[in-house]
Protein backbone atom coordinates (compact mmCIF):
# COMPACT_ATOMS: atom_id res chain seq x y z
CA UNK A 1 0.00 0.00 0.00
CA UNK A 2 1.35 3.41 -0.77
CA UNK A 3 -0.74 6.68 1.00
CA UNK A 4 1.07 9.55 -1.42
CA UNK A 5 0.95 12.97 0.30
CA UNK A 6 -2.27 12.88 1.76
CA UNK A 7 -3.82 15.85 3.47
CA UNK A 8 -7.03 16.19 5.51
CA UNK A 9 -8.92 19.00 6.80
CA UNK A 10 -12.19 19.09 9.26
CA UNK A 11 -14.43 21.82 9.84
CA UNK A 12 -14.83 23.11 13.16
CA UNK A 13 -17.37 25.71 12.93
CA UNK A 14 -16.23 28.47 10.31
CA UNK A 15 -12.70 27.16 10.31
CA UNK A 16 -11.02 24.58 8.74
CA UNK A 17 -9.03 22.52 11.05
CA UNK A 18 -5.95 20.68 9.24
CA UNK A 19 -5.64 17.23 10.40
CA UNK A 20 -2.56 15.84 8.02
CA UNK A 21 -0.35 17.65 5.59
CA UNK A 22 1.56 16.10 3.00
CA UNK A 23 1.97 12.76 4.62
CA UNK A 24 3.51 9.99 2.30
CA UNK A 25 3.62 5.82 3.40
CA UNK A 26 4.45 3.10 1.71
CA UNK A 27 3.59 -0.95 3.61
CA UNK A 28 5.57 -3.45 1.91
CA UNK A 29 4.05 -7.10 1.54
CA UNK A 30 4.19 -8.61 5.26
CA UNK A 31 5.24 -5.63 6.69
CA UNK A 32 4.06 -4.76 10.27
CA UNK A 33 3.99 -0.75 10.63
CA UNK A 34 3.22 1.06 13.87
CA UNK A 35 1.80 3.98 13.96
CA UNK A 36 2.67 6.52 16.61
CA UNK A 37 1.71 10.34 18.14
CA UNK A 38 -0.54 12.63 19.68
CA UNK A 39 -3.78 12.24 20.33
CA UNK A 40 -5.55 14.51 17.35
CA UNK A 41 -2.36 14.30 15.25
CA UNK A 42 -4.77 12.10 12.38
CA UNK A 43 -3.63 8.56 13.24
CA UNK A 44 -7.06 7.32 12.93
CA UNK A 45 -7.93 9.65 10.08
CA UNK A 46 -5.20 8.06 7.92
CA UNK A 47 -6.36 4.52 8.23
CA UNK A 48 -10.49 5.92 7.13
CA UNK A 49 -8.38 7.32 4.25
CA UNK A 50 -6.19 4.06 3.39
CA UNK A 51 -9.23 1.86 4.10
CA UNK A 52 -11.54 4.39 1.06
CA UNK A 53 -14.47 5.39 4.59
CA UNK A 54 -13.39 8.72 3.26
CA UNK A 55 -11.70 10.82 0.82
CA UNK A 56 -8.02 13.13 1.91
CA UNK A 57 -8.31 16.56 0.70
CA UNK A 58 -5.21 16.04 -1.42
CA UNK A 59 -2.97 13.06 -2.50
CA UNK A 60 -3.98 9.72 -3.60
CA UNK A 61 -3.79 6.02 -2.74
CA UNK A 62 -2.73 3.20 -3.94
CA UNK A 63 -3.31 -0.65 -2.99
CA UNK A 64 -1.04 -3.60 -4.88
CA UNK A 65 -0.33 -1.22 -7.69
CA UNK A 66 -4.03 0.35 -8.44
CA UNK A 67 -5.21 3.56 -7.22
CA UNK A 68 -8.35 3.61 -4.78
CA UNK A 69 -8.69 7.03 -3.47
CA UNK A 70 -11.52 8.16 -1.55
CA UNK A 71 -13.21 4.29 -3.19
CA UNK A 72 -13.86 1.44 -0.28
CA UNK A 73 -10.85 -0.33 -0.42
CA UNK A 74 -10.91 -4.59 -0.13
CA UNK A 75 -8.76 -4.17 2.84
CA UNK A 76 -9.33 -5.76 6.58
CA UNK A 77 -10.08 -2.90 8.35
CA UNK A 78 -10.69 -2.93 12.51
CA UNK A 79 -11.96 0.09 13.96
CA UNK A 80 -11.33 0.75 18.05
CA UNK A 81 -14.34 -1.13 19.04
CA UNK A 82 -15.15 -4.25 18.30
CA UNK A 83 -18.44 -3.57 15.88
CA UNK A 84 -19.90 -7.18 16.77
CA UNK A 85 -24.09 -7.38 16.39
CA UNK A 86 -25.25 -8.13 19.53
CA UNK A 87 -27.51 -10.10 17.92
CA UNK A 88 -25.38 -12.34 16.30
CA UNK A 89 -23.48 -15.47 17.68
CA UNK A 90 -19.71 -15.45 16.98
CA UNK A 91 -20.08 -17.49 14.22
CA UNK A 92 -22.67 -15.55 12.51
CA UNK A 93 -20.10 -12.10 13.34
CA UNK A 94 -16.80 -13.41 12.01
CA UNK A 95 -19.00 -14.86 8.55
CA UNK A 96 -20.28 -11.99 7.44
CA UNK A 97 -16.68 -11.12 5.27
CA UNK A 98 -17.47 -14.07 3.82
CA UNK A 99 -21.15 -13.91 3.14
CA UNK A 100 -20.64 -10.25 1.76
CA UNK A 101 -18.26 -12.06 -0.92
CA UNK A 102 -21.46 -14.06 -2.28
CA UNK A 103 -19.64 -16.87 -0.47
CA UNK A 104 -22.77 -19.39 0.25
CA UNK A 105 -23.74 -19.58 3.60
CA UNK A 106 -22.90 -23.50 4.69
CA UNK A 107 -19.45 -22.79 3.03
CA UNK A 108 -18.60 -19.50 4.84
CA UNK A 109 -19.91 -21.14 8.44
CA UNK A 110 -17.36 -24.17 7.38
CA UNK A 111 -14.65 -21.46 6.66
CA UNK A 112 -15.05 -19.75 10.33
CA UNK A 113 -15.10 -22.89 11.96
CA UNK A 114 -11.60 -24.20 10.44
CA UNK A 115 -10.45 -20.79 11.86
CA UNK A 116 -12.01 -20.62 15.39
CA UNK A 117 -8.80 -23.20 16.62
CA UNK A 118 -6.16 -20.48 15.34
CA UNK A 119 -8.24 -17.88 17.42
CA UNK A 120 -8.51 -19.94 20.87
CA UNK A 121 -12.49 -19.86 20.24
CA UNK A 122 -13.49 -23.24 18.59
CA UNK A 123 -15.76 -23.78 22.01
CA UNK A 124 -17.55 -20.29 21.21
CA UNK A 125 -19.22 -20.78 17.77
CA UNK A 126 -22.89 -19.98 19.33
CA UNK A 127 -21.92 -17.27 22.01
CA UNK A 128 -23.45 -14.13 21.74
CA UNK A 129 -20.97 -11.50 22.13
CA UNK A 130 -22.27 -10.25 25.57
CA UNK A 131 -21.11 -14.07 26.56
CA UNK A 132 -17.37 -13.33 25.34
CA UNK A 133 -14.46 -11.84 27.59
CA UNK A 134 -13.25 -8.11 26.07
CA UNK A 135 -10.59 -10.24 25.22
CA UNK A 136 -11.88 -13.07 23.10
CA UNK A 137 -14.54 -10.48 21.93
CA UNK A 138 -11.28 -9.08 19.96
CA UNK A 139 -10.31 -11.93 18.63
CA UNK A 140 -13.52 -12.47 17.12
CA UNK A 141 -13.42 -9.16 16.04
CA UNK A 142 -10.06 -9.80 14.10
CA UNK A 143 -11.03 -13.22 13.14
CA UNK A 144 -13.86 -11.37 11.17
CA UNK A 145 -11.13 -8.67 9.78
CA UNK A 146 -9.19 -11.27 8.53
CA UNK A 147 -11.71 -13.28 6.73
CA UNK A 148 -11.78 -10.22 4.21
CA UNK A 149 -9.57 -11.37 1.78
CA UNK A 150 -7.13 -8.98 1.78
CA UNK A 151 -3.36 -8.42 1.78
CA UNK A 152 -3.57 -5.64 4.23
CA UNK A 153 -4.77 -4.95 8.05
CA UNK A 154 -5.57 -1.50 9.51
CA UNK A 155 -6.05 -1.77 13.16
CA UNK A 156 -7.01 0.88 14.65
CA UNK A 157 -5.56 0.39 18.55
CA UNK A 158 -7.73 -2.64 18.84
CA UNK A 159 -6.55 -3.36 22.14
CA UNK A 160 -7.19 0.26 23.74
CA UNK A 161 -10.09 -0.89 25.97
CA UNK A 162 -8.38 -3.96 27.35
CA UNK A 163 -6.69 -4.39 31.14
CA UNK A 164 -3.20 -4.63 31.03
CA UNK A 165 -2.65 -8.23 31.21
CA UNK A 166 -5.20 -9.01 28.53
CA UNK A 167 -3.66 -6.89 26.51
CA UNK A 168 0.16 -8.28 26.96
CA UNK A 169 -1.29 -11.63 25.83
CA UNK A 170 -3.11 -10.03 22.60
CA UNK A 171 -0.13 -8.52 21.58
CA UNK A 172 1.96 -12.37 21.57
CA UNK A 173 -1.30 -13.58 19.96
CA UNK A 174 -1.65 -11.00 17.66
CA UNK A 175 2.43 -11.67 16.38
CA UNK A 176 1.54 -15.71 16.11
CA UNK A 177 -1.26 -14.98 13.99
CA UNK A 178 0.57 -12.30 12.03
CA UNK A 179 3.54 -14.50 11.69
CA UNK A 180 1.35 -17.40 10.45
CA UNK A 181 -0.69 -15.43 7.90
CA UNK A 182 1.71 -12.78 7.42
CA UNK A 183 -0.58 -9.76 6.04
CA UNK A 184 0.86 -6.56 5.70
CA UNK A 185 -0.69 -4.59 8.56
CA UNK A 186 -1.07 -1.22 9.93
CA UNK A 187 -1.63 -0.34 13.20
CA UNK A 188 -2.20 2.62 15.35
CA UNK A 189 -1.36 2.40 18.57
CA UNK A 190 -0.44 5.07 21.73
CA UNK A 191 2.05 2.68 23.03
CA UNK A 192 5.60 3.29 22.05
CA UNK A 193 6.05 -0.45 24.02
CA UNK A 194 3.70 -2.35 21.88
CA UNK A 195 4.87 -0.62 18.63
CA UNK A 196 8.66 -1.24 19.15
CA UNK A 197 7.50 -5.69 20.34
CA UNK A 198 4.95 -5.73 17.26
CA UNK A 199 6.67 -3.97 14.58
CA UNK A 200 8.92 -4.04 11.47
CA UNK A 201 8.87 -0.02 11.67
CA UNK A 202 7.51 2.58 13.69
CA UNK A 203 6.47 6.01 12.28
CA UNK A 204 5.97 8.73 14.31
CA UNK A 205 3.01 11.52 13.09
CA UNK A 206 3.95 15.01 14.48
CA UNK A 207 1.35 16.50 16.58
CA UNK A 208 -2.02 18.54 13.82
CA UNK A 209 -1.54 18.90 11.61
CA UNK A 210 0.27 15.36 11.50
CA UNK A 211 3.46 14.11 9.38
CA UNK A 212 5.81 12.02 9.92
CA UNK A 213 8.90 13.27 11.58
CA UNK A 214 10.32 9.85 12.62
CA UNK A 215 10.29 6.46 10.34
CA UNK A 216 12.06 3.79 12.62
CA UNK A 217 13.45 0.27 11.33
CA UNK A 218 12.97 -2.69 14.25
CA UNK A 219 15.35 -4.76 13.47
CA UNK A 220 14.79 -6.89 16.63
CA UNK A 221 14.82 -10.65 15.84
CA UNK A 222 11.59 -12.59 15.46
CA UNK A 223 9.90 -14.68 16.65
CA UNK A 224 9.66 -12.35 19.97
CA UNK A 225 8.91 -12.65 23.24
CA UNK A 226 8.47 -10.33 26.71
CA UNK A 227 12.05 -11.08 27.46
CA UNK A 228 12.88 -9.10 24.48
CA UNK A 229 12.07 -5.51 26.31
CA UNK A 230 14.85 -5.77 28.42
CA UNK A 231 17.16 -6.25 25.61
CA UNK A 232 19.24 -2.58 25.28
CA UNK A 233 18.20 -1.90 21.71
CA UNK A 234 14.64 -2.23 22.44
CA UNK A 235 15.48 0.40 25.27
CA UNK A 236 17.63 2.58 22.95
CA UNK A 237 14.05 2.07 20.38
CA UNK A 238 12.51 3.47 23.22
CA UNK A 239 14.60 6.44 23.73
CA UNK A 240 14.84 7.70 20.75
CA UNK A 241 10.54 7.52 19.52
CA UNK A 242 10.27 9.25 23.40
CA UNK A 243 12.59 12.16 22.54
CA UNK A 244 10.50 12.22 19.33
CA UNK A 245 7.37 12.46 20.55
CA UNK A 246 8.08 15.08 22.86
CA UNK A 247 9.65 17.37 20.16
Amino acid sequence: MLLENISATYTAGAEPLPVIDALSLHVAPGEFVSLLGPSGSGKSTLLKIAAGLIRPERGRVFLDGREVTGRPARVGYMPQQDLLFPWKTLLQNAALPLLAAGVPREAAYSRVMEMLPVFGLERFAHYYPNQLSGGMRQRAALLRTILVESGLLLLDEPFAALDALTRDKMRDWLLAIWEQFKRSVLFVTHSIDEAIYLSDRVCMISARPGRIILDQPITLPRPRTRQITNEPLFLEYKQKLFASLEE
